[in-house]
């Protein structure tokens, strides 16, 4: 049996849909205790990628840009529901994908993710008979979200 709250099955989403909290954001639960709703983080963002997601908790919108990782929300969040350990600490799992409609897989030539990566996580591999298909380096990549709103087919996500 699954449990559905009355919203969730009028929205038509039966489980809820996994959104990327601001950098630094405690696991899942602990960040929906802490987590006040002030949207002071969605105000200190330069970068305005922070929005007000499902239920008015904060989450990341990549489609207006990337995150630079500059800790002005973290230095806002008065609740701590953003809290980081110790300066070393990683701001989140998170790394970019690449799905099945990126245009060099197409037989396209397009390198526009590569261009705007500046991490440099995203080569472009030689391939003989074709046109160079891009790879993420996952060790190098920090999930900024830089490469994922000047896709023209929005072919890469960050999950």
């Amino acid at each position: 049996m699954v449990d559905l709250s009355r919203r969730a099955f009028f929205r038509g989403r039966p489980r809820p849909k996994a959104e990327i909290r601001p950098p630094w954001a405690l696991p899942e639960p602990a960040f929906v205790d802490h987590c006040t709703r002030c949207n002071d983080c969605l105000k200190a963002c330069p970068m305005h990628i922070l929005v007000s997601g499902d239920g008015g908790y904060p989450t990341v919108d990549f489609s207006t840009g990337e995150c630079t990782f500059c800790a002005d929300c973290l230095a806002s969040c008065q609740p701590k529901a953003l809290f980081r350990n110790d300066p070393e600490q990683a701001a989140w799992p998170y790394k970019a994908a690449i799905g099945t409609s990126c245009l060099p897989q197409h037989g396209v030539e397009c390198r526009v993710c590569g261009d705007f990566c500046d991490a440099r996580a995203i080569r472009f591999a030689p391939r003989q008979g074709g046109n160079p298909l891009p790879e993420i380096d996952l060790e190098t990549c920090t999930g900024c979200g830089a490469c994922v709103a000047p896709c023209p087919v929005t072919a890469i996500s960050v999950r």
